[in-house]
């Protein structure tokens, strides 16, 4: 998995695009793309976009992370295996100590959108067990990747 800017026409208002596989095992027996896979897509471009602001780096330091404290998806049409998804993300309504990002999954394949997603993030103090507020490094970080502060 190597994170890029959008690489899909379909992703050209997302900050950071992935691109991976759809694999034989990713499928169900109703012969489709199992949808919690979905959600371990989102996880995947989640995790590259806090690579790429440095919300990690800054975790590892502080002990001041993200936690997902709720996820949806809006599945539009049913993936299948051989094909090629594209994941984008981008943040919005940033404030104090959350953020939410917005997933978006194409099939290289169709050449469309298969879903659709958001996930609130809320920056956590691992010590304390309590909500922080995101510090301004991780902002200036996250507004050069795009987001709208």
């Amino acid at each position: 998995m190597s994170a890029s800017s959008s690489s899909h026409r379909l992703l050209s208002d997302f900050h950071l695009a992935v691109k991976l596989p759809v694999t034989w095992g990713q499928m169900d027996s109703f012969s489709h793309v199992n949808n919690i896979q979905y959600f371990k897509w989102f996880e995947d471009v989640r995790m590259a976009y806090f690579e790429a602001s440095g919300i990690f780096d800054h975790m590892k330091t502080h002990s001041v992370g993200p936690i997902l404290a709720k996820t949806q998806c809006r599945f539009v049409f049913p993936l299948t295996y051989p094909d090629t998804v594209h994941l984008g993300t981008r943040v919005e309504e940033v404030g104090e100590d959350r953020f939410t990002m917005v997933y978006r999954v194409v099939s290289e394949r169709h050449e469309r959108v298969a879903a659709e997603g958001q996930g609130r993030i809320v920056m956590f103090d691992y010590r304390s067990n309590e909500k922080a507020p995101i510090p301004p490094s991780l902002r200036q970080k996250m507004q050069a990747l795009g987001a709208a502060l």
